[in-house]
């Protein structure tokens, strides 16, 4: 794989059930499950909320900074294996403190694994704090003012959780507040619900990238739009097939996508439920046939550039780009795209 960014990772989505039942054993946690296999024979969705209720099943193992940092720690590896040289990742405060786990436990546990990323694994992060949109606003802008006062490491807020009847205009108030602290702020948009999410998430909570949205090739403006202000759209393929999204591998749009000039990027959204990682993905985008060599590249250098990383890590990642690929003096200009 070419050096290359994930922008879109649920730490939750990555406890696989090996880690599950380990460390449901050492919380003295009863599962409702009898063993893997069982709890495996679950992961079959029918949509969205399906799958978050196995999650947030899951989770309920959670309880200690220990926990949180060995789930970080376990991406992480998996990650630097896939050759990824770069994470921005969220993560739900609001589903573990609802569940009485303290905050402090919870961000401590994350931060640890994180702050240690780029030496142990020689993989930069970037912590995203995401909002449940299906609870309340207040309970948003509670969960922010509480991160904020712990004075946490984290570079940005987002928004996930179930989309349909929960717009993104019902959280402006706390997208308002993130951004008067200077932080990055993200959407989940246009992956179940309709164009019309995609257009407030840009214009009502002035988001800096869309997560998933599929569905912005329903509105032809939205499209222009887009393809104009070059807005980063973190696409995750085997998670639209496992959700319903689309009904295969064969069918997903991405290919699409980027012949309209979107600049997509490619991530694994909750791998250890969708049946990859960012590897995975692009291996299944390219034995479909979607892929070219030409559009790997692009996909790559897309990461990097709609990562939240300071300019030097971008200039070093994309040089390391530019040695992957050959290039004279180890400097990647970037390669031309589809033809739009």
């Amino acid at each position: 794989m070419l050096p290359a960014a994930e922008l879109h990772l649920h730490l939750e989505g990555t406890l696989e059930p090996e880690t599950i039942f380990a460390i449901a054993e050492r919380n003295k946690i009863a599962l409702p499950y009898s063993s893997i296999d069982q709890l495996r024979a679950r992961y079959a969705f029918t949509d969205l909320q399906s799958f978050l209720d196995l999650c947030y099943t899951n989770i309920d193992v959670l309880r200690t900074a220990e926990d949180f940092a060995d789930m970080t720690t376990a991406y992480l590896d998996r990650a630097a294996a896939a050759g990824l040289r770069h994470a921005e990742v969220f993560l739900n405060p609001q589903a573990h403190t609802a569940r009485g786990v303290p905050l402090p436990e919870v961000m401590a546990g994350v931060a640890s694994a994180l702050s240690e990323s780029l030496r142990t694994h020689g993989l930069s992060t970037g912590l995203i704090v995401a909002f449940l949109r299906d609870e309340s606003e207040e309970s948003a802008m509670a969960t922010l003012n509480a991160v904020l006062a712990l004075d946490a490491a984290f570079i940005g807020v987002g928004l996930d959780s179930a989309e349909v009847g929960h717009p993104p205009s019902k959280f402006a108030k706390v997208f308002q507040r993130a951004r008067a602290e200077g932080l990055h702020r993200v959407a989940h948009a246009g992956e179940e619900g309709p164009p019309s999410y995609i257009w407030e998430a840009l214009d009502v909570l002035g988001v800096e990238r869309i997560d998933h949205g599929v569905r912005c090739l329903d509105d032809e403006r939205l499209v222009r739009r887009l393809v104009e202000d070059q807005v980063p759209l973190t696409v995750c393929p085997l998670s639209n097939v496992s959700l319903r999204v689309v009904d295969d591998i064969a069918s997903h749009p991405l290919s699409t996508m980027l012949e309209r000039g979107i600049k997509v990027t490619v991530n694994s959204d909750d791998p250890a439920y969708f049946g990859g990682y960012v590897d995975d993905n692009l291996d299944a985008l390219t034995r479909a046939g979607h892929l070219t060599g030409a559009d790997l590249v692009t996909l790559a250098r897309n990461s990097i550039e709609a990562s939240f990383a300071d300019p030097g890590r971008k200039q070093q990642l994309l040089n390391e780009l530019g040695v992957a690929l050959g290039e004279p003096d180890g400097k990647h200009r970037g390669t031309p795209g589809r033809a739009t």
